[in-house]
């Protein structure tokens, strides 16, 4: 199988790094997005626009340029290389793919020409990473829907334009049926917002809903039949996240491969240590392997089937979290008490990938998925 890039994907690749070498560069910079009342920068998510980025993931029928996983692949590996601040992810790859499946193409030409942004609001207190743990309620009003409940951890929720809200229109708190999604302007009346920086420099909230009115339109997809479109997004958003620890670790990796040529112990560089040699080799190998995981769970991303789908992207995520585990760890140790500094960039590399690891789930979580679908089918 030729896992070579097109000459379009070479071309988007060169023009995504120019971008983030540009905009990340310096790493004084990122601090300055992080200060902007957004926690990004504006400016910089208008040239995301300018580029096709936002609309890269989408139909040409629907605004957008026609590209799939294998492109937001080649996105995410470069935000994950330049440490990039930017809702992406959430806004792009989880918001964008939901209005996607659930057929919302009026909202889809906001999002791409950075009109508009989203956030994901389904995890509660105790939730855990179980979407269809659901204790949000939504009932019937005349045409429309009041909504009453609270979301946790909702990454970029204090000021994303429009919250996808998942709530139960039926059934016990832990059912897989009577779940719904609902769109909800981030200012409407009965929604209150608590924003806070996370451990990786990104922006999180805990989002109120009091007696939250919507009309019939705010409705996503089937009354009831939310799950399914919430599993199947955010598998397409773990490859995506493979994809960014990829980029992630690449870098980390050669800025660990810098300081061991340079940092001199007994008269030496660290780096002439065979030791140290095999450390670092280490190292490769796991990121080596990750990167093979993650072009599988990009080629799986898109498969209609789940019971196909869902073990081949957490076998890649298992394996992506071990290699950033692995791969993270040693670059602290071989960087020794430099890398703990906050104007170094590799304990923020570090910090990044520890919440990568754990989003959507830990390793043990997704080793536990495969092992009960009986393994892996091969990619069609």
């Amino acid at each position: 199988m030729d896992f070579d890039l097109t000459e379009e994907q070479r071309l988007l690749k060169e023009s995504v790094d120019r971008l983030m070498a540009g905009a990340y560069g310096d790493f004084e910079k990122r601090r300055g997005y992080q200060e902007e009342a957004k926690g990004y920068s504006p400016k910089l998510w208008a040239q995301y626009a300018e580029m096709g980025l936002l609309g890269l993931p989408f139909p040409e029928a629907q605004g957008g340029f026609g590209g799939g996983p294998l492109e937001t692949m080649i996105v995410m590996e470069a935000v994950g290389r330049g440490l990039a601040v930017e809702p992406y992810l959430t806004s792009v790859v989880i918001g964008g793919g939901l209005l996607r499946l659930a057929g919302r193409d009026d909202l889809i030409g906001e999002l791409v020409g950075g009109e508009a942004t989203f956030a994901l609001a389904t995890t509660e207190r105790q939730s855990r990473d179980d979407l269809f743990d659901v204790a949000t309620t939504a009932r019937r009003s005349g045409e429309g829907w009041v909504l009453d409940g609270a979301k946790s951890v909702v990454l970029y929720g204090e000021s994303a334009d429009h919250l996808i809200v998942s709530a139960r229109t039926a059934g016990q708190r832990r059912d897989r049926d009577g779940i719904s999604l609902f769109l909800v302007p981030g200012d409407a009346r009965g929604v209150s917002r608590r924003g806070y920086p996370t451990q990786d420099g990104l922006r999180a909230a805990e989002i109120q809903l009091e007696s939250v009115q919507l009309p019939a339109g705010a409705l996503l997809g089937a009354e009831g039949g939310g799950l399914p479109l919430l599993e199947q997004v955010v598998d397409i958003a773990l490859a995506a996240l493979c994809a960014e620890a990829v980029g992630a670790m690449e870098a980390l990796h050669e800025l660990t491969l810098d300081y061991l040529k340079q940092r001199k112990q007994f008269g030496v560089t660290i780096g002439s240590f065979q030791a140290v040699q095999h450390r670092a080799a280490d190292m490769l190998v796991a990121l080596e392997q990750a990167r093979s995981m993650t072009i599988y769970a990009a080629m799986m991303a898109e498969n209609p089937d789940p019971a196909a789908r869902r073990p081949a992207i957490a076998a890649a995520k298992a394996l992506v979290n071990r290699s950033a585990e692995l791969i993270g760890k040693e670059a602290i140790q071989l960087h020794g008490g430099i890398a703990m500094t906050m104007e170094y960039k590799a304990g923020h590399y570090f910090k990044r990938l520890s919440m990568l690891i754990n989003q959507f789930g830990d390793t043990d979580r997704h080793l536990r998925v495969v092992a009960e679908a009986g393994g892996l089918e091969p990619a069609a």
